[in-house]
Formats: C-alpha cells, sequence, structure tokens
C-alpha cells in the first residue's frame, strides 16, 4: 500500500475551492433542502443528520463547561439522548442542556457561509473527522447505523465531489439544518414534554419552559437573518 501516495490524496482534498459564481444552483439547492423539510418520507429519513447535530451539540459544550461526555443515542423514532457527567446543577449543565436545539442552526447558517465562500470542501473533512469520533460514542445499533450512513454521505461527497457539487450540497446541507432546527424546535413547543430540554431546563433553573423556548427561537432567527443576509445578495442578481 502506497501511504505517502494515499496521504498527498488526502492533503489534496483538504485545501478549500474557488468561491463559486452565483448560479440556479442556489435555487436548486434551497428547493431541495425546502422538499427534505416538507415531504414527510424525505423528512423521516433526513431528520437523523439534525438530531445528530443536536445530541453533539449537548456534548460540545458540556465537555467545553468541564463535564465528560460518555454517549449518546439516535432512537428509532429519531430522537436523541447525549450524556454528560459532572454537577447535577450549575451553569455547565444548564448551559450543554441548552445548547441541543440551537446547534444545527448555528452550524447550519455556518455552513451556508462555507459554501458560497469554497470552503465546502474543507468543512467536509472536518465534518467526517467529526462523524468518526461521534462513532466512538454512540451508544446503540440504530445510532451508529445513523452516524455512519450520515460519515458514508460526507466522505463519498468529499472525496469524489467536484467544487459544483461540493458548493451545492453543502449549502443545501446548511439550509437544511437551519429549516430543521426550525422543525425541531416547533415540535418541542407544540409537545410540551417533561423530558424535553425547555422542560429539563425549567427544573434546573427558576424560569419557565416558555422562556427557554423563546431563548431558542431567538438563536434560531439569528441564524436565519445571518444566512438569510448572504444569500441575500447572489439570489436578487440571479432573480
Amino acid at each position: 500500500m502506497d501511504i505517502p501516495g494515499a496521504l498527498a490524496a488526502v492533503w489534496r482534498r483538504i485545501p478549500p475551492d474557488a468561491a463559486p459564481s452565483p448560479g440556479w444552483w442556489l435555487v436548486l439547492a434551497l428547493v431541495a433542502t425546502a422538499l427534505a423539510v416538507s415531504v414527510p418520507l424525505l423528512w423521516r429519513l433526513t431528520r437523523p443528520a439534525v438530531t445528530i447535530v443536536h445530541e453533539l451539540g449537548h456534548a460540545v459544550v458540556g465537555v467545553l463547561c468541564g463535564r465528560r461526555f460518555t454517549g449518546f443515542v439516535v432512537s428509532a423514532d429519531m430522537s436523541g439522548h447525549a450524556v454528560t457527567v459532572g454537577p447535577s446543577r450549575g451553569f455547565g449543565r444548564i448551559a450543554s442542556t441548552w445548547a441541543g436545539y440551537p446547534a444545527p442552526a448555528i452550524l447550519g447558517a455556518l455552513l451556508v457561509q462555507i459554501a458560497l465562500a469554497g470552503w465546502g470542501r474543507t468543512a467536509l473533512f472536518a465534518a467526517l473527522l467529526a462523524l468518526v469520533l461521534a462513532l466512538v460514542f454512540s451508544r446503540s445499533l440504530h445510532t451508529v447505523l445513523a452516524v455512519l450512513a450520515t460519515a458514508a454521505g460526507v466522505g463519498a461527497l468529499w472525496w469524489w465531489g467536484g467544487p459544483g457539487p461540493i458548493a451545492l450540497l453543502t449549502l443545501a446541507a446548511g439550509a437544511f439544518l437551519l429549516l430543521g432546527a426550525w422543525r425541531h424546535l416547533g415540535a418541542v413547543i407544540a409537545s410540551g414534554r417533561s423530558g424535553d430540554d425547555p422542560a429539563q431546563l425549567s427544573r434546573l433553573t427558576a424560569l419557565p419552559a416558555g422562556v427557554w423556548s423563546a431563548s431558542f427561537a431567538l438563536v434560531l432567527a439569528a441564524c436565519t437573518l445571518w444566512a438569510g443576509a448572504v444569500l441575500a445578495g447572489p439570489l436578487g442578481d440571479l432573480l
């Protein structure tokens, strides 16, 4: 096996491409995103990506706050659960519990910027590394399969995709995570279950669950405005 040659091939696929020119690929990416979020069958197939980012949001913020991440689960109904070990109350527990719903929106808005700047290939490599690491912390067969399927798609696009398809699909992924975050938030507000993040945050603090749901909505709105601002110019010129 030619290890130096393989490493060189990997290295060639890490640097960013030139920023893509605006075109109808922008509209195609956004239409595909709208279909994935609104068509029930497509949403059931693609929703695990939002759940994975949600759970990893809990994990990343928990680790940054000094907690220990031990694993996460994506259930058959596409709900999820991440476990961080540390004090049962306090800032770290509150911050890690809060981080789940904003995570897909923040990553989605960032991916929109990345796609339009030509950094999609580099972002895909970083996402692939994160998914491989997430596989180590997967705690059920369904979780392993969901992470593997996501990693396989990301890896194939990173290795074989050209600059155009990478920009299109990175933009679609960003818009999907952003819209998926809104759909997730709408579902949790409608359900009002005692085990959901807003209810847990209410038990950890003196604030009602509605306040925490509103905080999620504010972050999602800010991310939507950020992504919309960078898309407005190219789409305006095109249409």
